[in-house]
Parts: C-alpha cells; sequence; structure tokens
C-alpha cells in the first residue's frame, strides 16, 4: 500500500523524478503535481500516491498544514487523464471503473482532512483540479489563475463534488459555470467564493519563504489565515460576472435548457446583448444530454450533504461510460481534434422526455 510507504511521524521523501512529490517543512507538508507537460491532469497513479501522501501526514503529530500546488507556471491542474479514460473503455479495459471511485475518496479525504489545507490554484485549475482546490480550506487565486468546469463540452457532466460545490455558489452562477463551462479568472473566483485569497504570483515564493518561518501556535488554521493577510486580499475590485448577475440569476434560473437558449438568443438589452448571444452559441455546440443532466445534477445537489453528491455523481459516471456521451466528446475534442462530436441527440429539442430521469434512477 502506497500509505504504507511513508509511515507516520517520518518526513515523506522528495522525488523529483515522480508525478507527485512531497516535501516536508516546517511542520508543512508540500505536495506537488508534477507532469507539467499535461497541465499536472491527474493520472489514477497520482491520484494513489496523493492519498498515500495524505494518509501518513493526517496521522504524523509533526505536521501542521499541507499545501497544494502544481509544477510550472501554467496549471495547478487542468483535470483528470480523460484521454487514458477513452483509450481504456475503448480497448476493453477498466480504468474508467476504478479511477472515479478512488479520485472522489481523495476528494472527500480532502474536505474532511484533519489539517488545514491550502490550495494554490495558479494557473489552469479545471474540472478534477477543481475537485482538489475546493476541498481545501484555503484556496488562493493569482493573476494566472482560469477556474472552470468544462465537461459539457466532452460530454460530461461537472463532478468532483461540484454538484456539491458549483449548487452553493451565490444565485445562478454556479448553473451557469457548470453548464457553459465559462472559466473565471481571480477577482470573478472570489466573488462566486471558489477562491477565498488572491496573492501576485511573483508573491508565492514570499509566501514559501513565510511559511518556512511561521511560528505555529496551537491554532494552525489562524495561523495560515494570519500569514496570508499579509501578503494577499479576500476581494478585487469591479469582478466581470457582477454585471451580468442578474441576467445569470434570470436565464439560469429557467426550467430547462431549451428555454435558456431561447431567451438567450432573445435577448436585446445592449449591455447584455453579445454576453447572451455568446453563451447561447456555446451552449448550442455543448452536448444536449449532458447539459441537461447537469442541470439535473446540480438543482439536486443544492439539497444534498457533501457525500450524498459524490454518490450520485458515482452513480452517473456508473451508467456515463455506455450511455452517455462522454466517449465521443474526448474522441471529437482531444482524440480525433476534428471538433465535431456527433452529440446523441444532436439538438436539445430532440431529447426523448424522461431520458434525464433514467440516470438518476435507483439512487
Amino acid at each position: 500500500m502506497i500509505a504504507e510507504a511513508f509511515p507516520a511521524c517520518q518526513p515523506a521523501p522528495i522525488k523529483l523524478d515522480a508525478q507527485v512529490y512531497g516535501e516536508v517543512r516546517n511542520r508543512v507538508g508540500h505536495l506537488t503535481l508534477n507532469r507539467p507537460e499535461a497541465l499536472n491532469a491527474l493520472s489514477l497513479d497520482m491520484v494513489r500516491a496523493m492519498r498515500g501522501y495524505l494518509d501518513a501526514w493526517a496521522l504524523d503529530p509533526h505536521i501542521n498544514a499541507v499545501v497544494l500546488r502544481g509544477a510550472g507556471d501554467k496549471a495547478f491542474c487542468a483535470g483528470g487523464d480523460v484521454r487514458s479514460l477513452h483509450q481504456s473503455y475503448t480497448s476493453g479495459g477498466t480504468l474508467h471503473e476504478t479511477f472515479f471511485v478512488e479520485e472522489y475518496a481523495l476528494d472527500l479525504c480532502l474536505h474532511h482532512y484533519r489539517k488545514p489545507v491550502l490550495a494554490l490554484m495558479d494557473g489552469l485549475t479545471l474540472g478534477g483540479g477543481m475537485g482538489l482546490a475546493q476541498a481545501a480550506e484555503l484556496r488562493i487565486v493569482t493573476e494566472r489563475s482560469r477556474l472552470a468546469m468544462p465537461e459539457t463540452a466532452i460530454g460530461y457532466f461537472p463532478d468532483v463534488g461540484a454538484s456539491y460545490f458549483l449548487s452553493r455558489v451565490p444565485g445562478e452562477l454556479g448553473t451557469y459555470l457548470g453548464l457553459t463551462g465559462a472559466q473565471i479568472e481571480a477577482a470573478d473566483a472570489l466573488y462566486c467564493r471558489l477562491a477565498d485569497w488572491y496573492v501576485d504570483s511573483e508573491r508565492l515564493a514570499l509566501l514559501d519563504e513565510r511559511l518556512d518561518r511561521v511560528v505555529w501556535t496551537d491554532f494552525p488554521l489562524k495561523d495560515l489565515q494570519g500569514l496570508l493577510a499579509k501578503i494577499g486580499v479576500q476581494a478585487l475590485p469591479r469582478p466581470p460576472i457582477d454585471r451580468l448577475r442578474s441576467a445569470i440569476d434570470h436565464f439560469f434560473g429557467l426550467p430547462d435548457i431549451a428555454s435558456m437558449i431561447e431567451q438567450l438568443q432573445e435577448v436585446a438589452v445592449a449591455d447584455s446583448q453579445e454576453w447572451a448571444r455568446k453563451t447561447a452559441m456555446i451552449m448550442r455546440a455543448r452536448s444536449p444530454l449532458a447539459m441537461a443532466v447537469s442541470l439535473e445534477l446540480l438543482r439536486r445537489g443544492r439539497h444534498c450533504s457533501l457525500e450524498d453528491c459524490f454518490a450520485m455523481e458515482l452513480h452517473l459516471d456508473h451508467q456515463w461510460f455506455a450511455e452517455g456521451e462522454l466517449i465521443e466528446g474526448v474522441r471529437a475534442m482531444l482524440v480525433d481534434k476534428d471538433k465535431a462530436p456527433r452529440w446523441n441527440p444532436a439538438s436539445i429539442d430532440d431529447l426523448p422526455a424522461g431520458r434525464v430521469a433514467q440516470f438518476f434512477r435507483g439512487l
């Protein structure tokens, strides 16, 4: 077992050539996703390695906190390695059956971690990267941060706990982000409560220096918050999404996808017309089935516990490779790259009544 390789009370060794490596300094476990050429996308081995470190550090009385980061300056983590899942499924493998179970277990481990976790969302933070970061108590963005749940673009639904964390974003902003896959930057991430602190990327080295020198009290979370308060801020002026808030709340509060697209296309108000038409165009290109299932998932998630949200997402995963559209989406967008997915149905108007409900039966 990976956890047994790093027994409690023993600092984990640095493995700079590994896809995940850990280092302990001044009672802080630094965990780095080290696959920069793939934007630190998560493989099953990476998930298992992270869980091994975290399980060991949770029991180690000499470690007060954990920092998560990605190698390089382009991404914290651009999601799960869906190409490998596509390859496994199409060749008759079972990787897809194992990956989500262990990835979600890792995310839940972070949500319930007994020590404060600080996530550096510097660069792209997409899909599975959001699952890791949103489980942290201290979520940091920089001017390079780009956050998104882009799953509907590949015929999938927002997972890794998104049915919980997106459904608790103010108003209908989470519905908008989950259905369209729109990327947001630092100011909007703070506004949407998907981040807690903004720190300039050039000050991340200073953050590390101060972590190396912090004098710990019996309250590590307060120690970290005090440190961040000296080098960061918790709000930025003029978040772009704020001016669209009323429009987003209206359109994405409508009862179904067809109504959303129809009304977005009809917007005549000058200050939101361009956004509305672009949003409608994006939604027409997404998988109708994936969007409709995502809408139901997010609305159910508002009334579910964290654990029940993960269980609901896993319930969908068990069906999605055979009945959903992820295989076609990955083929079109990432494998063949023809950018022309053949969605079934091709239009939201052709989605059969009851098609969405069947995915949720048996919950």
